[in-house]
């Protein structure tokens, strides 16, 4: 009965892709009511669909296409987000950390695989796979949770961005190795390959800064009149960058972020953005299913133990390393420790790589099959971590002071030089919502500071003359450096939804903070859902505010004043 199911489903690519979006719904189902990530079930529908159990789809093919096509639109809407500014000015930042995490992971990589046993090429490989860090899992879980403009999110899509640059060099050399030459034509052909590769590089920037010049407002303004067109074209660019970057030997990824880019600076990206997100969110559903397709039990046989070796090696090792570079870079523990704990898992290009080095001969079958498996339990327990950050934080925070320097730290440089010593106003959150607040409240005669920690909406605010200080809200030791004593009020204009994880929402800890910190003025809090507002409302706030239907009720009576 079974395998007659089984193959009236391989008759059809249809049927798979129906099977297989049924099984991903009522496992999204499942992990919704368990309150689990849903990228953790998708990824066991990908094991429960492959090889290793039910063997239900033939259609990799299809799947890995349609994974690619999620991966080029997320990175496309990560570029629209982008401020070109701070990206230069963390540059240095990103590669210092990059570079020196890299070396660490595999040179620490290097000693843990001989110790389990692996001759020294394979572990160097193996070192060298586990280097990179999934620009997937973090971009995608960065932006749930609001985070991909922190701080923190900026030096981690900084030092993704170096990694993918990093594989690509490596595969050239690779290729390169293979080629059974002479030594000396060998390393012809990597100078060769190496300085295309740059010269390609130079020439796409070259290019796209010429189009971000003159000629992107004027496209995109023609273009999005039409509605319609406007989606169509968001795609198409996107994946013409990608698919552009990927015939040059860089990567698809790279592609589709210098593709956002080269429109972050028109009036239209809030519009492609809002497009977007439901067409990304349902393409990278086969990135995670395809993730857990690759793993094929017999070709791991044996290869349990280590593997979780090297997982345990990448979850914690990882991100120590990132917490090193960052304290000597001058940033706070707090940054560099969520920094660490993002990019604390393996890559899908990790993937690529060994595939590659397996493909030419250079590891076997099992050393292939125990990267796959470290991909995916890293991948798997980083996402937990990831979604509970903010908790494990709090956990490590006293322990964490050997990563942090004495001395005025980086973030201070988004601090206002010359704020008062008291103020009417605290508003945490520079929205639109944030700042409409905080301009009221300066035409009333009120003394505001913001607070907010995305440095681009911090230079915003001081550039129209506001004081603003960046800190994130979800940092309970940020308010002992606020001036609380003499504010009368402290505002959360924060866009939380809904009362998932609560523990992590951050209008929770502005209130334990403020009442560590003997705050005696009046809170403030809005709230989008009424469930969270009258939670709140249990918990003595003085006034909570629900925008939506606050405007709603004010549209109400303005129109019946006028009729």
């Amino acid at each position: 009965m079974l395998d007659s199911i089984t193959t009236l489903i391989h008759s059809s690519s249809f049927y798979e892709f129906a099977v297989l979006l049924t099984l991903a719904c009522i496992g999204g189902l499942i992990s919704t009511l368990i309150r689990q990530p849903l990228i953790i079930a998708f990824i066991v529908i990908g094991v429960i669909a492959g090889p290793s159990a039910l063997n239900i789809t033939t259609s990799s093919e299809e799947i890995t296409l349609l994974a690619k096509l999620g991966i080029a639109i997320l990175l496309f809407i990560v570029g629209l987000k982008l401020d070109l500014k701070l990206v230069k000015n963390l540059g240095v930042t990103a590669a210092i950390i990059a570079i020196g995490q890299m070396s660490l992971t595999i040179i620490g990589a290097l000693g843990v695989s001989m110790a389990l046993g692996f001759d020294p090429k394979s572990s160097l490989l193996i070192g060298i796979a586990l280097s990179f860090s999934s620009t997937i899992i973090i971009v995608k879980i960065l932006s749930d949770k609001r985070e991909i403009d922190s701080m923190h999110g900026r030096i981690a899509l900084g030092v993704l961005i170096i990694q993918d640059l990093a594989v690509v060099i490596s595969m050239i050399i690779l290729a390169t190795m293979s080629n059974p030459a002479s030594n000396a034509q060998s390393e012809a052909s990597l100078i060769n390959a190496l300085i295309e590769v740059i010269l390609y590089s130079i020439g796409l920037l070259i290019i796209i800064g010429l189009f971000m010049r003159f000629a992107a407002l004027h496209t995109i303004t023609y273009v999005a009149r039409h509605k319609e067109l406007l989606l169509v074209f968001s795609i198409a660019w996107a994946i013409l960058l990608a698919a552009v970057c990927d015939m040059m030997g860089l990567s698809k990824e790279l592609g589709g972020l210098l593709a956002g880019i080269s429109l972050a600076s028109t009036p239209f990206r809030e519009a492609i953005i809002s497009r977007l997100a439901s067409l990304r969110d349902f393409l990278l559903l086969f990135f995670f299913i395809a993730l857990g397709l690759q793993l094929d039990l017999e070709a791991i046989e044996g290869m349990l133990m280590p593997a979780i070796v090297l997982s345990i090696f990448v979850l914690l090792f990882k991100p120590i390393s990132i917490m090193i570079f960052s304290a000597l870079l001058g940033y706070r523990k707090r940054t560099g420790f969520l920094a660490g704990l993002a990019l604390g898992q393996i890559s899908e290009f990790s993937l690529i790589f060994i595939t590659m080095t397996y493909s030419l001969g250079f590891i076997e079958q099992q050393t292939f099959g125990l990267v796959t498996m470290v991909a995916l339990i890293s991948i798997t327990i980083s996402t937990y971590m990831l979604s509970q950050s903010q908790w494990i934080y709090s956990i490590f925070e006293p322990v964490l002071g050997i990563f942090e320097r004495k001395i005025k730290h980086r973030e201070e440089e988004y601090d206002s030089t010359n704020t008062r010593r008291s103020y009417d106003v605290i508003i945490f959150g520079l929205g639109r919502y944030g700042q409409a607040m905080a301009e009221g409240f300066e035409k009333a005669g009120k003394s505001v500071l913001a607070v907010d920690f995305n440095p681009e909406e911090i230079k915003n605010w001081k550039k129209k003359g506001g004081k603003a200080v960046f800190g994130d809200a979800s940092d309970p030791e940020f308010f002992h450096n606020l001036p609380l004593k003499k504010a009368s009020w402290v505002i959360s204009a924060l866009p939380r939804h809904g009362l998932d994880f609560l523990h992590e929402d951050p209008r929770l800890v502005i209130l334990h903070a403020l009442k560590d910190n003997q705050y005696e003025g009046r809170i403030a809090i809005a709230c989008h859902h009424k469930e969270s507002a009258e939670y709140f409302a249990k918990r003595g706030i003085d006034l909570i505010f629900l925008p939506y239907h606050d405007a709603a009720e004010r549209a109400v009576n303005l129109t019946l004043e006028c009729s």
